[in-house]
């Protein structure tokens, strides 16, 4: 394989690495408990959704 005839300066390198990184996921707040979730998800910790208790839901600790 042809290998390159010049060296790429730090500013180019770094151009195309700009979007390599991880976001943080999204996180909202349960309005019934206050607890972290996941967005249009139901809560974890309450087992609500939306203001309604969901009943198949395990509580995780």
């Amino acid at each position: 394989m042809p290998n390159p005839v010049k060296r790429h300066s730090r500013t180019r390198r770094n151009k195309r690495r700009s979007h390599d990184f991880l976001s943080a996921p999204a996180v909202s707040l349960c309005p019934q408990c206050g607890e972290k979730k996941m967005p249009h998800r139901a809560c974890p910790n309450c087992r609500t959704y939306k203001g309604r208790e969901i009943a198949g839901l395990k509580k995780t600790s």
